[in-house]
Order: C-alpha cells, then sequence, then structure tokens
C-alpha cells in the first residue's frame, strides 16, 4: 500500500510539473485566428533577452519560452510592424488570443499585469492623442508599482511625436520607490532626466565614437554642417527605415549641405551591414550589436525607434520627428535653401 501511494504521489508530481512553467522561466501560449504560418520578432527594451528573437507560428499557434530570473519586458513585432507588450515574471505563464487581422484587439491573460495591459489597449482604442495621455498618466497614478507604468510612460510620454519629457520624468520618479530594480524605469531615467535639463535647444554636445567601417565620428562634424540628422534605426521598424529612405533622398538634393549620421539598434552588426548594403546608404553608421545599451545612443539620451536629432548650423532645431514630419522638416530647410 505504501508503495502505491509512493508511486501515486510521484505521478501526480510529475504531471503537476509537465503542465506548470518552472520558478526559472516564463512561457508564451499563443493562437490567433486567421493566420495559418508566419512569424514574429521579439525582443526586450529592458534586457530581457539579447537582441532580436523569433516566434514561429503553425497551424494559427505560437509558444515562447524564456529563462526568466526577474521580471521583464518582451515586445512581440508583427509582420505589420504593430507592437504588442508582454510582462514576463519567473515561473509564469501567459496565453494570447486574437485575430491576425485585429491585431490592436489581442487579449493576453494570466497574470495581472498583462490583464492590466489588456484593460488600457481596450480603453484607449479609438481615443485620441491627448486622452491616451491622460489614461496613461492615470494607470501610473493607480499603478505606481506596476510593470506596465513606465513602459506606458515611454510610449505615451517619451516616445510620443511631442514629446513631454517633463511629465516623463514626473511620472517616473513617482514609481523609484515601488519599482527600485525595474529594468525599463532605470534605462529610461537618465535619458529622460538629459532630455528635460536640454529641453533640446543649443549646440549639440559634443562625442566621439567609430562607426561600423571604423571612420571617426564626431559631434564637432555635425555641428560645422549647414543641415544635419541623427537618425536612429533597425531593420525591424518601418518607421524608421522610412525615415532613412528620406535621408537618402533629401541628401542627394543638398548637394552637400546635409549631413547624416544613424545608429542602428540591431542585435548584430552584421544584420546591420546587411541592411546598409540593400539600400545602398553610404554615411556613417554607428552599430555595436548592443541595441539601446549602445554608448552612443545612451549618450544622446535617444531611448526610442524611430528617434532623431535635427541640426541647423550646430543647433539642435528638433527631435523625434515622425516619417511625416521629417520629409516636412527637411522640405522647409533644404529644399526653401536651395531655392534661394
Amino acid at each position: 500500500m505504501k508503495q502505491v501511494r509512493l508511486s501515486l504521489l510521484l505521478l501526480l508530481t510529475l504531471v503537476l510539473v509537465s503542465c506548470g512553467t518552472d520558478s526559472h522561466h516564463f512561457e508564451i501560449d499563443g493562437r490567433l485566428i486567421n493566420l495559418n504560418q508566419g512569424e514574429f520578432y521579439v525582443y526586450s527594451p529592458d534586457g530581457g533577452i539579447n537582441g532580436i528573437d523569433t516566434i514561429k507560428v503553425e497551424g494559427g499557434r505560437f509558444a515562447y519560452e524564456i529563462a526568466c530570473e526577474q521580471p521583464c519586458v518582451l515586445v512581440i513585432v508583427f509582420p505589420n510592424f504593430s507592437q504588442q507588450p508582454v510582462f514576463a515574471a519567473p515561473g509564469k505563464q501567459v496565453n494570447i488570443r486574437g485575430d491576425a487581422s485585429h491585431l490592436k484587439e489581442l487579449e493576453v491573460k494570466g497574470t495581472k499585469d498583462n490583464e492590466l495591459m489588456t484593460k488600457f489597449r481596450q480603453q484607449v482604442a479609438g481615443a485620441s492623442p491627448p486622452e491616451m495621455r491622460k489614461y496613461a498618466d492615470q494607470f501610473v497614478k493607480d499603478y505606481p508599482d506596476s510593470p506596465v507604468s513606465p513602459y506606458l510612460v515611454n510610449q505615451y510620454f517619451v516616445q510620443a511625436a511631442r514629446p513631454d519629457y517633463a511629465k516623463a520624468l514626473q511620472l517616473l520618479t513617482l514609481m523609484t520607490a515601488s519599482q527600485p530594480k525595474n529594468g525599463l524605469l532605470n534605462r529610461l531615467l537618465p535619458g529622460v532626466r538629459q532630455m528635460k535639463d536640454a529641453t533640446f535647444s543649443g549646440k549639440l554636445k559634443d562625442f566621439y565614437t567609430t562607426d561600423i567601417k571604423g571612420r571617426p565620428v564626431s559631434g564637432a562634424n555635425l555641428r560645422a554642417a549647414r543641415f544635419a540628422v541623427i537618425n536612429v534605426w533597425a531593420s525591424w521598424s518601418y518607421e524608421s527605415m522610412d525615415i532613412q529612405r528620406q535621408l537618402k533622398e533629401f541628401q542627394r538634393k543638398s548637394h552637400g549641405s546635409l549631413q547624416v549620421l544613424s545608429i542602428n539598434v540591431d542585435a548584430t552588426v552584421k544584420k546591420c551591414r546587411e541592411t546598409q548594403e540593400i539600400d545602398s546608404i553610404t554615411w556613417p553608421t554607428v552599430c555595436d550589436g548592443r541595441m539601446f545599451d549602445g554608448k552612443l545612443v545612451r549618450q544622446l539620451g535617444l531611448t526610442s525607434i524611430p528617434d532623431n536629432i535635427v541640426l541647423k548650423n550646430g543647433n539642435v532645431i528638433a527631435h523625434g520627428l515622425s516619417p511625416q514630419e521629417m520629409r516636412e522638416k527637411l522640405g522647409q530647410l533644404i529644399v526653401t535653401s536651395s531655392n534661394h
């Protein structure tokens, strides 16, 4: 009888272990309708995984597992370049369900933070940008201890077309007591403080580095140009690649008056080189494979993608422009100046 009990206990233990996630991993189980096969990219803005990973979809289902010793943020990039944050935690599993033709309506269930994010996405669906920022502001004040809050600050106050660094710093500071070890929070704070203090006016700060071909690059070179743009891009970001193509077009039209420096945040230098060759990019590009942990991107306080700084005679005149805003700004500066 004791042997039977022991066998049953062992069997029950094996069943429980096989059905659950151990305390050192995090799992995603997903199912989408209207998508039979495909693949997604996934990256982590706070270092939860190194570089960019791939999630395969077969028969509308997908699964993903990472080693996870502390909470982190995973961002899934879909083929249409929309993004879905997932808040990972050791020993947890989440389920993603939805329609591939309506990716903004995905539901992520399994942990409190992911369910809070799902509710927030439903709340802001159809809202105007000012309303979205209002909801994000209130969310942070209601849940200063949630890892969703730093993500929302980054999305709605830092990466916004019109960044509000004062509000971002206020909200991030509010969270520091509740989340002193949050990776994204600790990465955002230095850059946001710098942006708020600089208010993106005055001269570009000094820096010195080398591009992927070993050529020297400095802030002094850009300050000496009549017009200059520093652009942050990645091969998986459609908007940042759109800006790259615009810069190529306007550099040709400028007849040498526009200088460009690109900062690539792909996970490997190889991927950066391949994309540059395809697009015939010849201006300096800085890439060290460290994504947003790269020295220059952090030194300049550039925290999102796409992101950029526009200079005129060495003075910073714009920052964080969308593709449409970049086209308008460069058209105003370069095309107008060439007609005089």
